[in-house]
């Protein structure tokens, strides 16, 4: 059970900025279409920086590693802050192991989601979540983000 996922390690925080820029770029580049954030702002060096300089974020943070890091899942008490899946390897069930893992193990029982990420909206939603009525302005942005509960 959940035998490829495992806490993160500092070893694993150069594959995080990775798997988090390339993602990120991927998934919000066209809802946002802002080429400024996307390849100014969101860089893969100062993301690495930024955990080598505080270790302690990776205490809550859990990685999907099968031969190398695929994927990764923060938890904030019972709150997933980010759920991410190298796209390359999207679609093959490692997002739902790692929600699963994180509903199992530490009963999470929300996120807020981008509105407009429909696909991870039907992701969450296939995983017992659903959409609330509560949403706020993503901060420094025209869009929503919108709460599911479990």
């Amino acid at each position: 059970m959940d035998k490829n996922i495992r806490k993160a390690a500092p070893k694993d925080i150069s594959r995080l900025a990775e798997i988090l820029v390339f993602t990120k770029r991927m998934t919000y580049r066209p809802i946002f279409r802002d080429d400024q954030v996307s390849f100014g702002e969101i860089q893969v060096l100062p993301l690495a920086q930024e955990y080598l300089a505080d270790p302690g974020k990776l205490e809550k943070i859990w990685v999907y590693d099968d031969e190398f890091v695929k994927g990764m899942i923060h938890i904030e008490g019972e709150r997933v802050q980010e759920l991410y899946v190298e796209p390359f390897f999207q679609g093959r069930g490692i997002g739902a192991e790692l929600i699963d893992f994180a509903v199992r193990i530490f009963d999470v029982k929300e996120l807020f989601v981008l509105e407009k990420n429909k696909r991870a909206v039907q992701f969450y939603q296939s995983h017992g979540f659903y959409l609330t009525t509560e949403r706020r302005p993503e901060e420094g942005t025209t869009e929503y983000i919108i709460k599911m509960k479990r």
